[in-house]
Protein backbone atom coordinates (compact mmCIF):
# COMPACT_ATOMS: atom_id res chain seq x y z
CA UNK A 1 0.00 0.00 0.00
CA UNK A 2 1.23 3.31 -0.88
CA UNK A 3 0.32 6.35 1.20
CA UNK A 4 -1.58 9.51 0.17
CA UNK A 5 -3.50 10.55 -2.90
CA UNK A 6 -0.23 9.47 -5.82
CA UNK A 7 -0.86 6.00 -3.64
CA UNK A 8 -4.55 5.37 -4.25
CA UNK A 9 -3.99 3.52 -7.72
CA UNK A 10 -2.36 0.55 -5.50
CA UNK A 11 -5.23 0.28 -3.17
CA UNK A 12 -7.70 -0.11 -6.69
CA UNK A 13 -5.31 -2.31 -8.27
CA UNK A 14 -5.03 -4.73 -6.51
CA UNK A 15 -7.65 -7.37 -7.72
CA UNK A 16 -5.91 -7.00 -11.25
CA UNK A 17 -2.16 -7.73 -9.91
CA UNK A 18 -3.00 -10.09 -7.51
CA UNK A 19 -2.71 -8.24 -4.03
CA UNK A 20 -3.84 -9.86 -1.33
CA UNK A 21 -6.30 -7.66 0.26
CA UNK A 22 -6.56 -3.73 0.18
CA UNK A 23 -8.22 -0.85 2.67
CA UNK A 24 -11.20 0.85 2.22
CA UNK A 25 -12.65 3.08 5.45
CA UNK A 26 -16.14 2.85 6.40
CA UNK A 27 -17.04 7.00 6.79
CA UNK A 28 -15.50 9.53 4.75
CA UNK A 29 -12.50 11.17 6.38
CA UNK A 30 -12.24 8.56 9.17
CA UNK A 31 -9.23 7.13 7.74
CA UNK A 32 -6.70 4.82 9.82
CA UNK A 33 -4.29 5.53 7.20
CA UNK A 34 -3.40 8.55 4.40
CA UNK A 35 -5.30 8.48 0.90
CA UNK A 36 -8.37 5.56 1.90
CA UNK A 37 -11.15 5.55 -0.09
CA UNK A 38 -14.46 4.52 1.00
CA UNK A 39 -15.71 1.02 0.97
CA UNK A 40 -18.56 2.31 -0.78
CA UNK A 41 -16.35 4.23 -3.45
CA UNK A 42 -14.22 0.97 -4.29
CA UNK A 43 -17.49 -0.91 -4.71
CA UNK A 44 -19.85 1.24 -6.29
CA UNK A 45 -17.16 4.26 -8.16
CA UNK A 46 -14.19 1.81 -8.82
CA UNK A 47 -16.44 -1.86 -9.68
CA UNK A 48 -13.71 -3.09 -7.31
CA UNK A 49 -15.73 -6.63 -6.92
CA UNK A 50 -15.52 -6.80 -11.41
CA UNK A 51 -11.65 -5.62 -11.52
CA UNK A 52 -9.42 -8.72 -12.16
CA UNK A 53 -6.13 -9.97 -14.64
CA UNK A 54 -7.33 -8.84 -17.42
CA UNK A 55 -8.88 -5.70 -16.88
CA UNK A 56 -7.87 -2.45 -18.88
CA UNK A 57 -6.89 0.70 -16.93
CA UNK A 58 -7.26 4.38 -17.34
CA UNK A 59 -7.27 7.54 -16.02
CA UNK A 60 -7.50 11.21 -15.45
CA UNK A 61 -3.34 12.92 -15.55
CA UNK A 62 -3.55 16.23 -13.61
CA UNK A 63 -1.98 17.97 -10.89
CA UNK A 64 -4.45 18.54 -8.46
CA UNK A 65 -6.68 16.01 -9.96
CA UNK A 66 -9.16 14.80 -6.90
CA UNK A 67 -11.64 17.39 -8.19
CA UNK A 68 -12.16 15.57 -11.66
CA UNK A 69 -15.62 13.78 -12.22
CA UNK A 70 -13.83 11.92 -14.75
CA UNK A 71 -13.83 8.22 -12.65
CA UNK A 72 -17.66 8.75 -11.76
CA UNK A 73 -18.72 9.58 -16.12
CA UNK A 74 -16.58 6.39 -17.23
CA UNK A 75 -16.92 3.86 -14.52
CA UNK A 76 -20.28 3.85 -14.19
CA UNK A 77 -20.43 4.09 -18.28
CA UNK A 78 -18.02 0.98 -18.55
CA UNK A 79 -20.36 -0.85 -16.15
CA UNK A 80 -23.12 -0.36 -17.98
CA UNK A 81 -22.16 -1.83 -20.78
CA UNK A 82 -19.40 -4.13 -18.83
CA UNK A 83 -16.58 -3.61 -20.66
CA UNK A 84 -13.88 -4.17 -18.30
CA UNK A 85 -11.87 -1.68 -17.71
CA UNK A 86 -10.81 0.81 -14.49
CA UNK A 87 -10.73 5.13 -14.67
CA UNK A 88 -8.91 6.33 -11.77
CA UNK A 89 -7.73 9.71 -10.65
CA UNK A 90 -3.48 10.09 -11.50
CA UNK A 91 -1.72 12.92 -9.41
CA UNK A 92 1.54 13.35 -11.74
CA UNK A 93 4.21 15.63 -11.15
CA UNK A 94 6.41 14.57 -14.43
CA UNK A 95 3.85 13.17 -17.26
CA UNK A 96 7.46 11.73 -19.06
CA UNK A 97 8.63 10.20 -16.05
CA UNK A 98 5.24 9.07 -15.72
CA UNK A 99 4.66 7.32 -18.77
CA UNK A 100 8.32 5.74 -18.72
CA UNK A 101 7.18 4.06 -15.71
CA UNK A 102 3.90 2.52 -16.21
CA UNK A 103 4.70 1.41 -19.56
CA UNK A 104 2.76 -1.97 -19.74
CA UNK A 105 -0.34 -2.32 -22.54
CA UNK A 106 -2.11 -3.09 -18.84
CA UNK A 107 -2.35 1.13 -18.73
CA UNK A 108 -4.30 1.85 -21.99
CA UNK A 109 -5.86 5.22 -21.70
CA UNK A 110 -5.58 8.72 -20.47
CA UNK A 111 -7.30 12.05 -19.92
CA UNK A 112 -4.96 15.19 -19.70
CA UNK A 113 -5.79 18.40 -17.59
CA UNK A 114 -3.69 21.08 -15.91
CA UNK A 115 -0.72 21.15 -16.34
CA UNK A 116 0.42 19.22 -18.95
CA UNK A 117 -1.40 18.91 -21.62
CA UNK A 118 1.29 20.37 -23.83
CA UNK A 119 4.17 18.01 -22.56
CA UNK A 120 1.62 15.29 -23.42
CA UNK A 121 2.83 16.07 -26.81
CA UNK A 122 6.26 14.98 -26.26
CA UNK A 123 5.34 11.66 -25.02
CA UNK A 124 3.68 10.82 -27.97
CA UNK A 125 4.73 8.90 -30.87
CA UNK A 126 2.18 9.74 -33.08
CA UNK A 127 -0.06 12.99 -32.62
CA UNK A 128 -3.77 14.00 -34.29
CA UNK A 129 -2.83 16.73 -37.18
CA UNK A 130 -5.12 18.79 -34.91
CA UNK A 131 -3.92 18.20 -31.24
CA UNK A 132 -0.46 19.03 -33.06
CA UNK A 133 -1.84 23.02 -34.93
CA UNK A 134 -3.46 23.37 -31.10
CA UNK A 135 -0.36 22.07 -29.55
CA UNK A 136 -1.75 20.61 -26.84
CA UNK A 137 -3.35 17.02 -26.18
CA UNK A 138 -6.14 16.40 -23.85
CA UNK A 139 -6.78 12.18 -24.90
CA UNK A 140 -4.16 9.62 -24.86
CA UNK A 141 -4.46 6.14 -26.33
CA UNK A 142 -1.77 3.29 -25.87
CA UNK A 143 -1.60 0.96 -28.81
CA UNK A 144 -1.31 -2.57 -29.27
CA UNK A 145 2.67 -2.01 -30.18
CA UNK A 146 2.86 0.60 -26.68
CA UNK A 147 3.54 3.59 -28.84
CA UNK A 148 1.21 6.81 -27.15
CA UNK A 149 -1.23 8.76 -29.94
CA UNK A 150 -2.15 11.91 -28.68
CA UNK A 151 -5.45 13.78 -30.07
CA UNK A 152 -7.36 17.09 -28.49
CA UNK A 153 -10.79 16.77 -28.18
CA UNK A 154 -11.08 19.52 -25.61
CA UNK A 155 -11.58 21.90 -28.89
CA UNK A 156 -15.24 19.97 -30.13
CA UNK A 157 -16.53 19.91 -26.71
CA UNK A 158 -16.23 23.58 -25.76
CA UNK A 159 -17.13 24.95 -29.04
CA UNK A 160 -20.03 23.00 -29.74
CA UNK A 161 -21.24 24.06 -26.14
CA UNK A 162 -20.73 26.99 -26.86
CA UNK A 163 -22.33 27.25 -30.47
CA UNK A 164 -25.47 25.54 -28.80
CA UNK A 165 -25.62 28.32 -26.45
CA UNK A 166 -25.57 30.76 -29.10
CA UNK A 167 -28.59 29.16 -30.90
CA UNK A 168 -31.59 31.48 -31.41
CA UNK A 169 -28.71 34.02 -32.43
CA UNK A 170 -29.34 34.58 -36.37
CA UNK A 171 -26.85 31.87 -37.98
CA UNK A 172 -24.06 33.62 -40.12
CA UNK A 173 -23.24 32.81 -43.67
CA UNK A 174 -20.72 30.02 -42.87
CA UNK A 175 -23.37 28.20 -40.72
CA UNK A 176 -21.54 28.64 -37.05
CA UNK A 177 -23.23 31.41 -35.07
CA UNK A 178 -19.75 32.15 -34.27
CA UNK A 179 -18.66 33.36 -37.39
CA UNK A 180 -17.47 37.04 -37.33
CA UNK A 181 -17.62 37.12 -33.43
CA UNK A 182 -15.48 38.48 -31.02
CA UNK A 183 -14.30 36.18 -29.37
CA UNK A 184 -11.58 36.55 -25.95
CA UNK A 185 -10.04 33.62 -24.43
CA UNK A 186 -8.39 33.67 -20.57
CA UNK A 187 -5.91 31.81 -20.82
CA UNK A 188 -2.87 30.19 -23.05
CA UNK A 189 -2.47 27.46 -22.08
CA UNK A 190 -3.96 23.89 -23.44
CA UNK A 191 -7.42 24.63 -22.97
CA UNK A 192 -7.19 27.97 -23.93
CA UNK A 193 -4.96 26.88 -27.33
CA UNK A 194 -7.81 24.24 -28.47
CA UNK A 195 -10.41 26.77 -27.92
CA UNK A 196 -8.78 29.48 -29.61
CA UNK A 197 -8.00 27.30 -32.22
CA UNK A 198 -11.57 25.83 -32.56
CA UNK A 199 -13.09 29.57 -32.36
CA UNK A 200 -10.85 30.57 -35.35
CA UNK A 201 -11.97 27.84 -37.21
CA UNK A 202 -15.40 28.83 -37.18
CA UNK A 203 -14.28 32.30 -38.48
CA UNK A 204 -14.57 34.42 -35.10
CA UNK A 205 -11.98 36.94 -34.35
CA UNK A 206 -9.94 35.90 -31.45
CA UNK A 207 -8.43 37.68 -28.73
CA UNK A 208 -6.05 35.77 -26.00
CA UNK A 209 -6.16 37.47 -22.91
CA UNK A 210 -3.47 35.89 -20.24
CA UNK A 211 -1.67 36.84 -16.80
CA UNK A 212 1.27 37.14 -18.75
CA UNK A 213 1.39 38.82 -22.16
CA UNK A 214 4.15 37.01 -23.93
CA UNK A 215 2.21 34.08 -23.74
CA UNK A 216 -0.75 35.50 -25.10
CA UNK A 217 1.28 36.94 -27.90
CA UNK A 218 2.92 34.02 -28.96
CA UNK A 219 -0.53 31.99 -28.85
CA UNK A 220 -1.94 35.07 -30.47
CA UNK A 221 0.81 34.57 -33.50
CA UNK A 222 0.12 31.04 -33.99
CA UNK A 223 -3.79 31.32 -34.76
CA UNK A 224 -3.51 35.01 -36.34
CA UNK A 225 -5.08 36.59 -33.05
CA UNK A 226 -4.99 40.04 -30.83
CA UNK A 227 -2.84 39.64 -27.11
CA UNK A 228 -4.05 41.65 -24.58
CA UNK A 229 -2.71 41.19 -20.50
CA UNK A 230 -5.30 40.37 -18.02
CA UNK A 231 -4.95 43.32 -16.60
CA UNK A 232 -6.33 44.96 -19.75
CA UNK A 233 -9.30 42.72 -19.99
CA UNK A 234 -11.61 44.42 -17.70
CA UNK A 235 -11.24 48.04 -19.89
CA UNK A 236 -11.33 46.22 -23.46
CA UNK A 237 -14.84 46.31 -25.11
CA UNK A 238 -14.74 47.83 -28.17
CA UNK A 239 -18.34 46.29 -28.88
CA UNK A 240 -20.68 44.52 -27.63
CA UNK A 241 -22.25 41.20 -27.86
CA UNK A 242 -18.66 39.54 -27.68
CA UNK A 243 -18.40 35.86 -26.14
CA UNK A 244 -16.31 35.49 -23.25
CA UNK A 245 -14.36 31.94 -22.64
CA UNK A 246 -12.37 31.82 -19.59
CA UNK A 247 -10.31 28.45 -19.61
CA UNK A 248 -8.08 29.02 -16.43
CA UNK A 249 -8.48 27.59 -13.09
CA UNK A 250 -9.31 31.10 -11.68
CA UNK A 251 -12.52 30.00 -10.11
CA UNK A 252 -12.32 26.92 -9.20
CA UNK A 253 -12.74 24.83 -5.33
CA UNK A 254 -11.19 25.52 -3.11
CA UNK A 255 -10.80 29.21 -4.58
CA UNK A 256 -14.49 29.98 -5.95
CA UNK A 257 -14.31 33.76 -5.08
CA UNK A 258 -11.89 34.32 -7.41
CA UNK A 259 -12.91 35.87 -10.78
CA UNK A 260 -10.56 36.54 -13.95
CA UNK A 261 -12.68 39.94 -14.73
CA UNK A 262 -14.62 42.39 -13.18
CA UNK A 263 -18.53 42.30 -13.06
CA UNK A 264 -18.60 45.91 -14.86
CA UNK A 265 -16.96 44.59 -18.19
CA UNK A 266 -19.38 41.43 -18.34
CA UNK A 267 -22.44 44.05 -19.52
CA UNK A 268 -19.90 43.72 -22.88
CA UNK A 269 -20.95 40.42 -23.28
CA UNK A 270 -23.56 38.16 -25.24
CA UNK A 271 -22.47 34.71 -23.77
CA UNK A 272 -19.82 33.89 -20.82
CA UNK A 273 -18.09 30.26 -21.20
CA UNK A 274 -16.25 29.09 -18.33
CA UNK A 275 -14.09 25.80 -18.42
CA UNK A 276 -13.92 25.38 -14.45
CA UNK A 277 -17.08 22.86 -13.51
CA UNK A 278 -16.15 22.82 -9.67
CA UNK A 279 -17.89 24.82 -8.68
CA UNK A 280 -20.93 24.01 -12.02
CA UNK A 281 -21.87 28.00 -11.30
CA UNK A 282 -18.15 30.10 -10.77
CA UNK A 283 -18.76 33.80 -9.64
CA UNK A 284 -17.66 34.73 -12.77
CA UNK A 285 -20.89 32.44 -14.34
CA UNK A 286 -23.37 33.88 -12.02
CA UNK A 287 -21.89 37.57 -12.44
CA UNK A 288 -22.24 37.14 -16.16
CA UNK A 289 -25.86 35.76 -15.93
CA UNK A 290 -26.18 38.76 -13.69
CA UNK A 291 -24.88 41.38 -16.16
CA UNK A 292 -27.66 39.52 -18.96
CA UNK A 293 -25.05 37.27 -20.87
CA UNK A 294 -25.97 33.68 -21.52
CA UNK A 295 -23.71 31.08 -20.03
CA UNK A 296 -22.65 27.90 -20.93
CA UNK A 297 -20.98 25.83 -18.14
CA UNK A 298 -17.70 23.42 -17.90
CA UNK A 299 -19.91 20.60 -17.10
CA UNK A 300 -21.53 20.99 -21.07
CA UNK A 301 -17.38 21.00 -21.88
CA UNK A 302 -16.64 18.30 -20.05
CA UNK A 303 -19.35 16.17 -21.38
CA UNK A 304 -18.57 16.91 -24.85
CA UNK A 305 -15.13 16.44 -24.90
CA UNK A 306 -15.44 13.15 -23.19
CA UNK A 307 -17.82 11.46 -26.18
CA UNK A 308 -14.72 10.97 -28.62
CA UNK A 309 -12.64 9.81 -25.51
CA UNK A 310 -15.08 7.17 -24.15
CA UNK A 311 -15.25 6.12 -28.30
CA UNK A 312 -11.16 5.71 -28.12
CA UNK A 313 -11.02 4.22 -25.29
CA UNK A 314 -13.45 1.39 -25.76
CA UNK A 315 -14.09 1.10 -29.29
CA UNK A 316 -17.97 1.41 -28.46
CA UNK A 317 -20.63 4.84 -29.07
CA UNK A 318 -20.18 7.08 -26.26
CA UNK A 319 -23.84 6.63 -24.25
CA UNK A 320 -24.73 10.30 -24.47
CA UNK A 321 -27.76 10.01 -22.44
CA UNK A 322 -26.08 8.46 -19.80
CA UNK A 323 -23.37 10.66 -19.75
CA UNK A 324 -25.85 13.72 -19.36
CA UNK A 325 -27.36 12.09 -16.54
CA UNK A 326 -24.37 11.14 -14.50
CA UNK A 327 -23.71 14.77 -14.53
CA UNK A 328 -27.33 16.08 -14.11
CA UNK A 329 -26.66 16.53 -10.44
CA UNK A 330 -23.37 18.34 -10.09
Amino acid sequence: MVMGEKGLMSRILCPKFGGYLTFGTLEMGKVSAPGQPTVEDLLNLYNFRQLGPDTKIFGIIGKPVSHSKSPLLYNESFRSVGFNGVFMHLLVDDIANFFRTYSSLDFAGFSCTIPHKEAALDCCAEIDPTAKAIGAVNCIIRRPDGKLFGCNTDYIGAISAIEEGLQGSQPSISGSPLAGKLFVVIGAGGAGKAIAYGAKEKGARVVIANRTYERARELAIVVGAEALSLDELSNFHPENDMILANTTSIGMQPKVDDTPISKEALKHYSLVFDAVYTPKITRLLREAQESGAKIVTGVEMFIGQAYEQYERFTGLPAPKELFKNIMSTY
